[in-house]
């Protein structure tokens, strides 16, 4: 039975959720981002994407793979990912059996997001290099799709014919070479322009012949002026983005490869950037978020369009998400 994933029919939806602890209560945080991962599914969304962060007591979501088994328990036809699995820091093994059991549970409801991370503590931590990062991603990915669909050993398997795999990238050329000639899915950050995005696709197709299922994320909110947006999105996601920036004293963690550290400060700083997040987000009136959810439509192919609903309540935040179903949603 073929469960594969095919939005070839027109745009996805999603939100993407990365249990972020505005009022220092992680065990509220991590159950509220679930409720808010069911709500999705009850206003119709097509996807929910969990992220993964380690070592911040910011965004609590190290282990994506229990908060989507949870979410799969409490859900029925929305569809469960990742944006996305630090693949290096696994190993490949592991990994797969997590992501075919998740299928299971999901009764093959399963996206699977791929990055390759590396931020500082993670390779103290988790004891890797930032040079080997993107070749290691690249293995571990085509090591787990041989596990998942070719090893005859390994079980369970997933139900899905065809999990839908997607890459993170900066639109970086070896990444969607890779992609491409795997035949894998594009994701791409809050910040990534359309531009960008558009180039991106059109490389991808010039190899492949097609062009790439793709993931977009977007800073959301809707209120009755765009002013009003904007003061409730810009706390929200200058927060966010400064406690992801954020590197504590150098005596209260362990020790890291001073080689490495500004170039992973350099990375960090180019990914969480709430500049570029707030200037290509999705904020204003109804009609304001029409007519920039329209654009995107009309420019990004096979799009599965994710937003990251930005405020630092939790009532606001579902207030947004049904604005967006009733309001929104019939006209895109």
């Amino acid at each position: 039975m073929n469960l594969s994933f095919n939005n070839q029919d027109g745009m996805k939806l999603g939100i993407f959720l990365l249990t972020e602890n505005f009022h220092d209560d992680a065990h509220n945080t991590i159950l509220n981002d679930v409720e808010l991962g069911v709500l999705a599914e009850e206003l119709g969304f097509d996807e929910v994407w969990f992220a993964e962060h380690h070592f911040n007591s910011f965004s609590v979501i190290p282990n994506p793979s229990l908060m989507m088994a949870y979410l799969a328990a409490k859900t029925k036809s929305i569809r469960i990912g990742t944006a996305a699995f630090l693949t290096p820091f696994y190993n490949t093994t592991r990994l797969a059996e997590e992501i075919a059991t998740l299928d299971n549970l999901s009764s093959g409801r399963i996206n699977a997001g791929f990055a390759k991370g590396g931020f500082a503590l993670d390779l103290e931590y988790f004891n890797k290099n930032s040079d080997t990062l993107r070749d290691e991603l690249y293995v571990n990915v085509k090591d787990i799709e041989q596990k998942l669909y070719k090893d005859e050993q390994f079980q369970p398997k997933p139900l899905q014919e065809k999990i839908p795999t997607f890459i993170a990238t900066f639109a970086t050329k070896e990444t969607i070479i890779f992609a491409a000639h795997n035949g894998y899915g594009l994701m791409f950050s809050q910040g990534a322009t359309l531009g960008a995005c558009e180039e991106a696709q059109e490389s991808y197709k010039n190899i492949a012949g097609f062009y790439p299922q793709t993931v977009l994320m977007r800073v959301f909110a809707v209120a009755d002026t765009k002013e009003e947006a904007k003061e409730i999105a810009l706390p929200a996601t200058d927060h966010f983005v400064k406690s992801m920036r954020a590197v504590k004293a150098k005596g209260a963690q362990p020790k890291f490869n001073k080689a490495n550290y500004d170039e992973l400060l350099a990375q960090r700083y180019a990914f969480f950037d709430a500049k570029t997040f707030m200037e290509a987000a999705i904020v204003g009136s109804v009609d304001d978020c029409i007519e920039h959810i329209l654009n995107i439509k009309g420019r990004i192919k096979n799009l599965h369009l994710t937003l990251k609903v930005a405020s630092s309540d939790e009532n606001i935040t579902k207030g947004m998400l049904k604005i967006f179903n009733q309001k929104i949603k019939p006209k895109i």
